[in-house]
């Protein structure tokens, strides 16, 4: 059975005390913000600031100082409430701090949103000279995003409209979610002894990794028949959030629901496009791989439930918690004794890290913190490959972060969605490269170079064939054609042949996969998945290739924040996102890993 979290020892639990020393420090603090009607007398500083803007630079800097000061408490109170929360779901203390935190974060957002359509007001000339003013010189950047967005921000009355609307427009994402977490039942299946298994969508996962094959079909099996008995109610859910996104292109009068989903964001479609285009180009690369663990697993047709189990025979171990921090320090010691020094703190002695599964705790991982605390990493270890895997990717996020927060203002300090894969997924190609380098088996060897091999086919192929549906659902609205569980499951199912080749013997059952998907519910996210391991990729090459030169630029990068556009960043440093190069270059390690594998396997 799990253990409760107090049997879980200290050393192995979070400090939260950078952010408060107790849940009653926390409730002083909440209460002093939030006392008055609604916490309506904190927002009233901020609130009778609005007619002023347009008076002077000075007075919507005294907005922003406002503003931004007010912005930091309620994200420290609200990053403390979730912490708590997540350490033990059912916690009523812990979950009654969040649930209201939640509540007074949106009260936030809502009473705030008055101030981007409110700048956009001042026309063309007034905004540049405010641009240009001394007063907003440490908002130059923020202004600047913001001014890219003129043309399609609203007024405040049309901008609060749209806000209003917005709970119900999220009712497609909404109902998927209950359908997808809460409604949707399997059936039990059976394994190759004919024993029953629990089928869930997290025990689903961990079967298509086990060696069990008649487990494995099965589970694919029924799991993809349950979603097709619902395909007509969740195909209609899927047209409804294309269609509140055309709904919104529309309204702020964008050329398109990819330039809409991008623009915001200071990303150009050629990224998108030239991504799509470069893995089109190139799918010989994993056909062939295709071809490779066909052969390996030595069975006579290649099913989509053999994609995830490892080809190499048998092998397995098991890491301690103190030696994988151990490895994820080492492994990044290319970028120098000052950098390792800062991670060893924090995973060692200052308790970034709240390592072990407990009753009741939030399940996954993830690197969470605010400017006024250290990054917190959430693990549920278990000592896998896997997870030594996943504690150096969150502490790639955790030191990006901690890195941006050291060297940028507040209003700078979070770094762009479009960013946020690089560092995690640079972490874990280096700790691969050390843990290739200590091997001490052919076997070990195979084992982590067919582990790489599938990352990549998962997080740079397989998320580009998602956002290459997404772009085709997308302008199937935009023509104004309706998506029919028909069509796109003809689609769906054309870019799995395309993509995997004729090795590969396609389960009919595949069609189906997309109406399980959680990320087609938030517009063109998953290409950034693709984009972020590719730049990462290049930045390891750039590291290993001139160590000095190389460790400058991406400590540059760790420390930038939002303080510059994502795409000027990464092309000061030497990598350029809108061109094919990036891609074109990962494309060309995934051979070389290939073929290290084949030569590996035949020895």
């Amino acid at each position: 059975m799990l253990k409760e979290r107090k049997e879980i020892e200290k050393k192995y639990q979070w400090d939260l005390s950078s952010l408060y020393q107790s849940l009653e420090d926390w409730e002083k603090h909440y209460c002093e913000l939030t006392e008055g009607q609604k916490g309506k007398r904190c927002f009233s500083k901020i609130s009778k600031r609005r007619k002023t803007i347009d008076q002077s630079p000075k007075q919507l800097a005294l907005l922003f100082h406002d503003l931004f000061e007010l912005e930091k408490q309620v994200v420290k109170l609200y990053t403390y409430a979730h912490l708590r929360h997540d350490e033990d779901l059912t916690h009523e203390k812990h979950k009654n701090a969040y649930e209201r935190m939640t509540l007074f974060y949106y009260d936030y957002k809502n009473v705030t949103s008055w101030i981007e359509p409110e700048i956009l007001q001042l026309d063309a000339k007034r905004f540049k000279d405010y641009l240009d003013s001394v007063e907003l010189k440490d908002y130059h950047i923020y202004l600047k995003k913001l001014f890219l967005l003129k043309s399609h921000i609203l007024s405040y009355e049309e901008e609060a409209l749209l806000s209003l609307a917005g709970k119900a427009l999220n009712t497609s994402k909404k109902a998927f979610s209950l359908l997808n977490d809460a409604d949707l039942k399997f059936p039990e299946i059976e394994d190759q002894k004919g024993q029953k298994k629990e089928l869930t969508y997290g025990s689903y996962t961990l079967y298509l990794h086990l060696k069990d094959r008649v487990l494995r079909k099965n589970a694919f099996i029924c799991l993809h028949r349950e979603y097709q008995k619902f395909e007509n109610t969740l195909c209609e859910l899927i047209h409804g959030h294309v269609q509140k996104h055309f709904f919104h292109v529309k309204a702020r009068n964008y050329s398109s629901c990819l330039a809409s989903a991008l623009m915001p964001h200071q990303i150009s479609t050629r990224v998108y496009e030239n991504l799509v285009q470069t893995v089109r180009d190139n799918l010989s690369s994993l056909h062939r791989y295709i071809r490779l663990r066909k052969t390996l697993l030595e069975v006579e047709e290649l099913r989509c439930y053999d994609l995830h189990v490892s080809v190499v025979p048998s092998f397995e171990r098991k890491y301690h918690c103190e030696e994988a921090k151990d490895l994820v320090i080492q492994s990044v010691a290319v970028l120098g004794n000052a950098f390792q020094k800062v991670l060893e703190k924090g995973l060692k002695e200052e308790r970034w890290v709240d390592m072990f599964e407990n009753a009741r705790k939030r399940s996954g991982a993830y690197s969470s913190g605010c400017y006024e605390s250290a990054p917190f990493i959430l693990m549920n270890y278990q000592g896998t490959l896997r997870d030594v895997m996943t504690l150096s990717h969150e502490a790639g996020h955790s030191m990006h972060s901690y890195f941006s927060c050291k060297n940028q203002p507040y209003h700078y300090s979070q770094y762009p969605i479009f960013l946020a894969e690089i560092a995690s997924t640079f972490h874990e190609d280096l700790l691969f490269r050390f843990l290739m380098e200590r091997a001490t088996s052919r076997l070990e060897r195979c084992y982590l170079l067919n582990r790489k091999i599938d990352d990549i086919r998962a997080t740079f192929f397989r998320q580009t064939q998602f956002a290459e549906f997404e772009l085709k659902m997308h302008s199937l609205v935009e023509k104004g054609e309706p998506l029919t569980p028909k069509l796109l499951k003809e689609i769906y199912l054309k870019l799995n042949q395309d993509y995997y080749g004729e090795d590969l013997k396609i389960d009919l059952e595949i069609a189906v996969e997309f109406l399980r998907i959680p990320h087609f519910y938030s517009n063109f996210y998953v290409y950034q998945y693709a984009t972020g391991i590719s730049a990462a990729f290049a930045f390891v090459e750039k590291v290993l290739n001139d160590q000095k030169k190389g460790k400058e630029n991406y400590l540059r990068f760790l420390s930038a924040g939002s303080s510059c556009l994502p795409l000027d960043l990464l092309k000061e440093v030497g990598i350029d996102m809108e061109s094919k190069v990036p891609f074109q270059r990962l494309i060309y390690r995934f051979d070389q890993l290939v073929s290290e594998l084949e030569s590996e396997m035949k020895c």
